[in-house]
């Protein structure tokens, strides 16, 4: 019998949702469901590893069509929950399959569980089409060699003695490592590769999300799209600092407000709430109340930020025109992005700003006080919140 271990006890930070990835859905189904069904064929025993206070979640996505399963408590890492699970494993061979990979073939599973059998430890593979560098400090180090190097995925598969000797001794060496196989490596066990699936992937950001949708139906349009505008106005005035985009403009006059009057970040607030139908910055952080007095607008940029998370949307660009005759702006951009970007907790490629004049036309040509513009897109799954109710 081959017992198959899934660790699904990541927090999954980088999908920047409200939910463990395991449990969003592709297809009707979650993703740990469709990660559990490609294994059915090959596998007498499931052991799914969840996070604490996710038990039930876990078993609400485990399929009808699997009967003996077990449910046990993730450790502080990865290796530690495989170590975990691997306590309560009956079978002969130990299967690890990642629970955010649900489009391995049943052909991929077969081919790893034969070498296993063969050779005692092996995994799938896809040879590395990029350059790889090494990099530290923002410089390159080293070019490694291409035509030796593979991209390692899931499922591995391993005799399951060697591969509890392979954690035991792990953790007398002190040995930390991100898959099985380094650890059946670090004993000197020959671990056999296999031609892996570029369908194969590990789902951990929102576009891998959407690119599991598209291999899984074939379209492209799962996901629907929310457009929302924003503009806002302050008044330049004296005794008061000039705050842009969260950033400090050295300048004579500062914009008027109730909080720091950060006209920019303002106009991204009303646009990603009306992308959302949220309503706009006033409902949500109103100037009769003397708790948003002096805030800081990025603070309140981070606050619709999660507000957006909860309810599935993510920010997929957002472009703004700040309107000044006065001071020069330009400069000051690039850092702009950079405090957008954290407080949306988005790619400052995902960001463009601009400045203009009105050539001394209007209010803001006279140095009355200054506008900003912003539109942005968000994406939801089709069908609500982190779901798709398509298939």
């Amino acid at each position: 019998m081959i017992t198959a271990i899934i660790p699904a006890a990541g927090s999954g930070r980088r999908m920047k949702a409200n939910m463990n990835k395991q449990f969003m859905k592709i297809a009707g189904q979650p993703v740990l469901t469709r990660s559990l069904l490609s294994l059915r064929e090959s596998t007498g025993e499931f052991i799914i590893v969840a996070r604490s206070g996710e038990e039930e979640l876990c078993l609400q996505a485990i399929p009808d069509q699997i009967k003996n399963y077990k449910i046990v408590s993730g450790g502080p890492s990865r290796q530690d929950s495989v170590y975990n699970a691997l306590k309560h494993a009956q079978g002969d061979y130990v299967l690890i399959h990642d629970g955010s990979r649900p489009l391995a073939s049943p052909n991929l599973v077969r081919r790893v569980i034969e070498a296993a059998r063969y050779h005692g430890a092996a995994v799938p593979a896809l040879p590395v089409v990029e350059t790889i560098k090494e990099v530290s400090n923002g410089f390159v180090v080293a070019t490694l060699p291409r035509q030796r190097l593979q991209a390692v995925q899931t499922p591995q598969v391993f005799q399951k003695d060697l591969l509890h000797r392979a954690h035991l001794h792990a953790r007398q060496q002190g040995i930390k490592a991100t898959d099985d196989a380094s650890l059946v490596e670090a004993l000197g066990y020959p671990v056999a590769v296999v031609p892996g699936e570029t369908g194969n992937i590990k789902i951990t950001t929102p576009e891998d999300l959407s690119r599991a949708r598209l291999l899984l139906t074939g379209d492209p349009c799962l996901e629907r799209v929310r457009i929302g505008i924003g503009y806002d106005v302050h008044q330049l005035v004296e005794g008061r600092k000039l705050i842009l985009g969260g950033e400090h403009i050295p300048y004579a006059k500062g914009l008027l407000g109730h909080s720091d009057a950060d006209v920019l970040v303002h106009a991204i607030i009303d646009a990603l709430l009306g992308a959302a139908a949220l309503g706009d910055i006033g409902r949500h952080f109103p100037d009769t109340d003397p708790g948003w007095a002096g805030a800081d607008s990025c603070k309140l940029l981070a606050q619709v930020g999660g507000l957006l998370a909860d309810r599935g949307l993510r920010v997929f660009n957002l472009d703004a025109v700040i309107v000044a005759q006065q001071p020069k702006i330009s400069p000051y951009i690039p850092a702009m992005v950079l405090n957008i970007s954290r407080g949306l907790k988005i790619s400052p490629a995902d960001i463009n700003i601009k400045a203009t004049t009105t050539e001394s036309l209007g209010f803001t040509g006279r140095g009355e006080g200054i506008a900003a513009q912003c539109v942005c897109l968000l994406a939801a799954a089709r069908g609500g919140s982190n779901d798709d109710s398509e298939g």
